[in-house]
């Protein structure tokens, strides 16, 4: 079987654990491939909800391989607390893979993250404050500091000098900081060295081995494709590549082996952090979804910005990941309107427009253009096939699909593992 990318197809937060989650025990591999601990992943199994920030979803699932990709940013204090509340709960954490070359989240990244945030004023991005972007500028300055750096010290020490040389002059000189020293930044990293050594491994060449006996590798995307650093609506995006070109070069696998493309769509839609928002709702509305759908982040815990479903984000995505199934999350958070807004267009300083503003401005300036379907008024988190579903509630997702353009395979109906209506066999 061919690797399968799993994406959202929105700002994030759509539910993609979940999916990952229904995908179970099928798959051989879960790769995160992009991002840090700036994202999360929330997976209900039974009574027992988990909240996942830095490690795939697939963790959770007995027999599969966790892996983290080369693309991914890690903070090993992070990632060993994360461990450490899985295993007290009884997960077997033990199959975990990481790539000697992903990159390593020194203090100085979270600490420059925190002051240029607060330096930008009204300009803020709206990030997390945990190190992410700073680590990928370094990354991309070739200053950056790797997985299999902490296994020599001689040559993580030479770059922490190299990566504080300037670093240092910007925190004391302009933010008004104290300089970091070296011994205190290799410490820190070398606390972890002994216990991650195990699970450090080359993992481009482990997935393609996988690939090559027909075995199955997801390929998890943190974020979601509008907070994508090139396709998303820049600068109030991530500093990652969260669409299915991303998942390629973030996890080692060729493009030739995807060829399944799994998005994930909220019913509705939300975003966390600044930026351009069509759709947002400051009403009552906004408040009944916030509260209905529990739209607070897994990882910072701050309320989500919500407003109803945007076609044009949906095509969008669909095109740009090339998407050959939607995941459609959350319906069932929609059960009390009456009747429910849908976006299919953009009126842009006058002009009418089915597809994303090709500018910034233009983007900032577009009002959504709705169309209205009638809401069902029953509780549907007991559907488990489509005929369970009212017809009204059917008539919803089949008009989102035939707007978006891409088959919805499966409809979220509850938070829960087993609340799930699934059309068609995501694997088949």
């Amino acid at each position: 079987m061919p690797a399968i990318v799993l994406l959202g197809a929105q700002w994030g937060d759509e539910g993609k654990g979940k999916a990952t989650d229904l995908l179970g025990s099928r798959l051989d591999y879960v790769v995160k491939f992009n991002g840090g601990n700036n994202a999360g992943h929330t997976v209900v199994i039974g009574s027992e909800k988990y909240a996942l920030h830095l490690l795939p979803s697939g963790i959770l699932t007995p027999g599969v391989i966790p892996v983290i990709g080369n693309g991914v940013v890690i903070d090993l204090q992070v990632l060993f607390h994360e461990l450490d509340g899985l295993e007290a709960r009884g997960i077997d954490t033990s199959r975990l893979l990481v790539s000697a070359n992903a990159h390593v989240i020194a203090g100085y990244n979270r600490t420059l993250d925190k002051v240029t945030e607060r330096f930008l004023g009204s300009r803020k991005i709206g990030t997390t404050g945990r190190g992410i972007g700073p680590t990928y500028a370094d990354k991309m300055s070739r200053v950056g500091i790797r997985i299999q750096d902490l296994f020599d010290e001689k040559i993580l020490r030479q770059k922490v000098e190299g990566a504080l040389a300037g670093k240092n002059h910007l925190l004391v000189k302009v933010y008004n900081r104290r300089a970091i020293t070296v011994d205190e930044v290799v410490e820190e990293l070398l606390e972890h060295a002994e216990r991650l050594r195990p699970m450090v491994a080359d993992t481009t060449l482990i997935l393609g081995e996988a690939l090559a006996r027909n075995e199955i590798v997801l390929l998890e995307g943190g974020q979601a494709t509008l907070l994508d650093v090139d396709h998303g609506t820049y600068p109030f995006v991530t500093s990652s590549s969260a669409t299915a070109g991303g998942a390629c070069t973030g996890a080692g696998i060729p493009p030739t082996a995807v060829t399944r493309v799994i998005a994930i769509a909220k019913a509705y839609i939300t975003r966390v952090g600044e930026g351009p928002f069509p759709t947002e709702l400051f009403d009552d509305d906004g408040e009944q979804l916030r509260q209905i759908g529990h739209e607070f982040g897994t990882t910072t815990g701050r309320p989500r910005r919500c407003g109803w479903y945007d076609v044009p984000i949906a095509r969008y995505a669909g095109r740009v990941n090339g998407v050959t199934d939607l995941v459609l999350t959350k319906l069932d958070v929609l059960s009390s309107w009456e009747q429910i807004p849908v976006c299919v267009a953009y009126d842009v300083d006058g002009e009418r427009t089915t597809e994303l503003p090709m500018t910034q401005t233009g983007f900032h300036h577009a009002k959504p253009v709705y169309e209205y379907l009638p809401g069902w008024g029953t509780d549907i988190s007991g559907a488990r096939v489509l005929t369970d579903l009212p017809a009204n509630a059917r008539a919803y997702v089949d008009f989102l699909e035939d707007c978006s353009g891409t088959r919805i395979s499966a409809i979220g109906v509850g938070p829960e593992r087993e609340q799930t209506v699934l059309v068609h066999d995501l694997l088949d």
